[in-house]
Order: structure tokens, then C-alpha cells, then sequence
């Protein structure tokens, strides 16, 4: 098969996607551009900051991006390159941008509250409480699984650690001259990009950051304390931003190259429904849904579009733009991630590694060296996946310190935002053990499972409020029997492969995710017989 076929058949779907798709759910949940969002309506200058669109598109892609979608593509690709391409491309445009899409409208309709307290409003507080919970042990997977990715990463290639580090130091300058010294966001731009490029060449010209993947880790683990705590202008909203010019030109950079290389695929279309692999027997259904993960479905997008995206949205008539556009483009990159696996004869190394070796080499065509290219796409991995992981931290400690918040005067330590910082880091420390081989599947499946929950949060809101459902319902059907399978899986590999820790989690991550579809049916059913008893009193 040729690459170019998989590439413009996908671009084409999603850009049908958008116009048609997109702009039906918009006009069926009511989109208002003259309603006041909570940017504006709630401003503080720290969280709720009224954004330029596009500015906030590539905040917002930065985040949601990571390093989920190349990883989760790369290593389904072992039961073929077809069954993934599909996921991707129906995954992203049914149930991914849906879910994105729905996430952002309904925090801004919840004056720009988390998916949590959406919760709470539709189903209760207990709902709530399980939904905070599930979601903090998601968060600190995620942030546990892109930690040990990135400190392979920047382990293997010291060029991209290097040019990582100068680049948050660029990211704190450019906050500092657009939003505290008034410069102009187009030649802040111009100047922001040009210096990350320089960065680039420093460190493949002079890699001193050199450690091992250890130390990589503990250096990643302070840095994410700050990113959490740091105001959201000084550097988890410049860093995205400027983050996506990277990913843009990583993106048109390997699009470039598969349209003048135009690559014929090594892998094989299919391989079968079950393979044996390291870790045991893999299953096709239920294993590829979940191993994809942000590449076609991410719960982790709900957290962010309701956790930070949601409070610096303009406009109403931004939502479907930043939602559900940018779930699309990360479709996308997905593909252009399983193409240059399907084309490496020998995928060997991590994830990073393996991407990196294939669109350097689609690169080529258009006179980019090889090394050098090497090191810009790892640096373009590495950057997502750290603004992945400054972003889940900020989430996991938003989400804890929300859990024990108090009323009153007397005030829960645990809410304190250092504290809350601390213990969601730790969480993921204690995972790092595992390495992301061990954690990426548990992580896809909470993920996953998260996104289910999302989606049934969406749909007892669209009850509630009288608009029809069916767009979230069916995802949702999917997405529980999808991840429920594979967590009843993992639970036996981890148990025969000695790995406890990680099976109380699945068992603690299924039990959370049955107990909550079962509150929100019987709240459903209740506020149910509610309206009829009134009505019928009423008559």
C-alpha cells in the first residue's frame, strides 16, 4: 500500500468531518457566539483569560497532543497498519470529537468547571467524588507514562534534551513580554519561533545535557512541580502555543516528505486477531482501541478542555474550532505516526526512537540530514509529551485539591496546591518502576475508560436539559465495552507477571467506573419518575 493513499484519504475525511459533522453538532447543542463565557464573565488574569482563538488551538492542541498520539499508534501497529488506520480515522471523527467537542461546550455552560462538577450538577455528589477519584488515578498514569517516555527519550538522544531545556526558558521569556510587558503576539511569535529553531541547532551542535534515563526522571519530576504551580501565563500557556509551531512543522515537514517519497508500507495490513507478545496474548478487540488511545479517543482531552481550555475560550463560536478541530489534527499526526512505523523494516526501540528514524527519513527528499532530522522530531515528541505531562499535573492537582476542598474557615491542608502537587507527583514516581511498556496499556485503558465517563457525564446532561443524546450515547456504549474488556485482561497479565500494584489499580479503576454507571442510571431513572409524577400532576 502506498502511504500517500492512507494520508490523503484521512486529511480529506477530516476536513468532510469538520464542515459537516462538526457544524451538525454545533447547531444541535445550540451554539451561541453572543453568550457571555466564563473567560469573560469569571476574568482573573491567572486561569480565566479570555484567549485569541488561535492561540488557544494550539494551547489546547499542545496539550491534548503528547506524545499519545505517535506512541499508541506505533505500538497497535503490531496487529497491522489497517485496523489501526480505521480506529484513527472513525475513532477520531465519531468518538474522539464528540467527546472533545462535548467536554469544552459543557464546561463553558458550567461556568468553566471541571468534568467533575459536571457532574455533580447532573447526577450528584457522590458522582462526583467517584468521578475525582477515577479521574486523579488517571492523571497520575499519565503523567507516570509520559515521564518515562520522555526520560527515555532525552536518555537516547541528548541533543533533544538539551533543546528542551533552552526551550523553557524561551516559553518563560515569551509569557512574561505578551502578558506582562504588552509586546505584540506577532513578533513575540516570529522572535519565539526563530529562538526554539536556534535551540534546535544548539543542542545538536553541543548536547550537554547528558544523563541517564533516571536522572532524566528526577529532573522531569521537579520541573513538572513548577510547571503546576507557576501562574498558567508564565509558561503552561506560552510553552503550548509555542509548542505547536513545532508540531506544525514536524507535521508539514514528514506530510512533505511522504508526498515526494510517497513510501510503499513494510508492515503487513493485518496480523492477525491474536498475537502472543512479551506480555502474554493480545487481543485485536479489545487491545488496539485502547493502545491507539489519544490518537482516536482521549478521557485526558476532557480533563483539559474543562480544566484549563474552558476558562480562556472567547467566544462560544470558538468551541467547535479548539474542540473538535483540534481532535481532528490529532488524528492526523496519528496517521502520519502509523505510517512511518508501517514504512521502518525494523521498528525496534521506543516509540520516540522508531518516529523520529521514519520521518527523518521521509525528510530527506526535501534536504533535511538525517541526523539533524532525528533530533528535531525527538525534540517535537519530547516537547508534546512535556506539555502532556505539566498539563496533567496541573489537572491531577486541581482534581485533589478540589476532592478535599472544605467550607468554612478551617482549611484542609490537603488542598493546599503545593501539597496536592506533591502527592499526585509521587503517585507517578512509585509507577515509574514499571517503565511505559508495563504502564502504557493500564494508562490506555484508564484513558480510555476515562473518556467513557466523560461521554456519560455528556449524556445525562443532554437529558437533563432536553437535547437529544444519541451523539454521546452510542460513543459511550462503545467506549465502556472497549475498556472494560481490556481492564478485565490486563487484570490477569499484571496478576501472572507479579505485578500487584498495577492490578489494584485496574481492579480500583473498574470497580470506580461500574459503581459510577450504575449512580448515574438510578439518578436518571429517579429525576425520570420526577418529571412524571409532576406532570401528571400538573394535568
Amino acid at each position: 500500500m502506498n502511504s500517500l493513499v492512507l494520508l490523503v484519504v484521512g486529511a480529506i475525511l477530516f476536513l468532510l468531518a469538520y464542515a459537516s459533522y462538526g457544524a451538525y453538532l454545533a447547531k444541535k447543542w445550540g451554539i451561541d457566539p453572543s453568550r457571555k463565557t466564563p473567560a469573560h464573565e469569571m476574568y482573573d488574569g491567572v486561569d480565566y483569560v479570555p484567549t485569541n482563538r488561535y492561540v488557544l488551538l494550539g494551547h489546547h492542541f499542545a496539550s491534548i497532543a503528547g506524545a499519545g498520539p505517535i506512541a499508541g499508534p506505533i505500538q497497535a501497529a503490531i496487529f497491522g497498519w489497517l485496523p489501526v488506520y480505521l480506529w484513527i480515522v472513525l475513532g477520531t471523527i465519531f468518538v474522539g470529537g464528540v467527546h472533545d467537542f462535548g467536554s469544552l461546550l459543557a464546561s463553558i455552560r458550567h461556568r468553566g468547571k471541571s468534568i467533575g462538577e459536571i457532574i455533580e450538577a447532573n447526577i450528584g455528589t457522590s458522582g462526583k467524588k467517584l468521578f475525582n477519584i477515577f479521574a486523579w488515578l488517571t492523571l497520575v498514569l499519565v503523567v507516570a507514562a509520559f515521564t518515562s517516555i520522555t526520560a527515555e527519550a532525552f536518555a537516547a538522544t541528548p541533543a533533544a534534551g538539551t533543546a528542551s531545556v533552552l526551550f523553557i526558558f524561551i516559553a518563560i521569556l515569551f509569557g512574561e513580554f505578551v502578558y506582562r510587558r504588552n509586546a505584540s503576539l506577532a513578533v513575540s511569535t516570529v522572535v519565539g519561533v526563530a529562538l526554539i529553531f536556534l535551540s534546535v541547532w544548539l543542542g545538536y551542535k553541543y548536547p550537554f545535557m547528558k544523563f541517564d534515563k533516571t536522572t532524566w526522571q528526577y529532573i522531569l519530576l521537579v520541573y513538572i512541580f513548577f510547571a503546576s504551580v507557576l501562574p498558567v501565563w508564565l509558561l503552561l500557556q506560552p510553552r503550548d502555543y509555542l509548542n505547536s509551531f513545532l508540531l506544525y512543522a514536524m507535521l508539514i515537514g514528514g506530510t512533505l516528505g511522504i508526498i515526494l517519497m510517497h513510501p510503499v508500507l513494510q508492515l503487513e495490513a493485518y496480523k492477525g486477531f491474536s498475537l502472543t507478545t512479551g506480555s502474554g496474548v493480545q487481543y485485536l478487540f479489545p487491545m488496539v482501541f485502547v493502545t491507539v488511545a489519544c490518537g482516536a479517543c482521549s478521557g485526558f482531552h476532557s480533563l483539559v478542555g474543562s480544566g484549563t481550555t474552558a476558562k480562556q475560550l472567547s467566544s462560544e463560536s470558538d468551541a467547535r474550532f479548539v474542540g473538535y478541530g483540534a481532535m481532528l489534527i490529532e488524528g492526523f499526526l496519528a496517521i502520519v505516526a502509523l505510517i512511518s512505523v508501517a514504512y521502518v523494516t525494523k521498528a525496534e526501540g521506543s516509540p520516540a526512537e522508531i518516529f523520529a528514524k521514519g520521518i527523518a527519513k521521509f525528510m530527506t527528499s526535501f534536504g533535511i540530514p538525517e541526523d539533524f532530522g532525528k533530533v528535531f522530531v525527538t525534540l517535537a515528541f519530547t516537547a508534546f509529551a512535556l506539555t502532556s505531562l505539566d498539563t496533567a499535573t496541573r489537572l491531577g492537582r486541581y482534581i485533589f485539591q478540589e476532592y478535599f476542598e472544605t467550607k468554612g474557615t478551617e482549611k484542609n491542608p490537603l488542598s493546599d496546591k503545593y501539597v496536592a502537587t506533591l502527592i499526585t507527583i509521587f503517585g507517578a514516581y512509585i509507577l515509574l518502576a514499571y517503565g511505559y511498556q508495563k504502564i502504557w496499556p493500564i494508562f490506555g485503558s484508564a484513558n480510555q475508560l476515562l473518556s467513557a465517563l466523560a461521554l456519560l457525564a455528556l449524556t445525562a446532561w443532554f437529558v437533563r436539559t432536553g437535547k437529544n443524546p444519541l451523539m454521546t450515547f452510542l460513543p459511550m456504549l462503545w467506549m465502556f465495552a472497549v475498556t472494560l474488556s481490556a481492564t478485565l485482561l490486563l487484570m490477569k497479565n499484571f496478576y501472572r507477571a507479579g505485578n500487584y500494584i498495577l492490578v489494584l489499580l485496574s481492579i480500583a479503576l473498574f470497580v470506580l467506573a461500574i459503581i459510577l454507571m450504575l449512580v448515574t442510571y438510578n439518578t436518571l431513572k429517579a429525576a425520570g419518575k420526577t418529571e412524571k409524577t409532576t406532570s401528571a400532576k400538573m394535568d
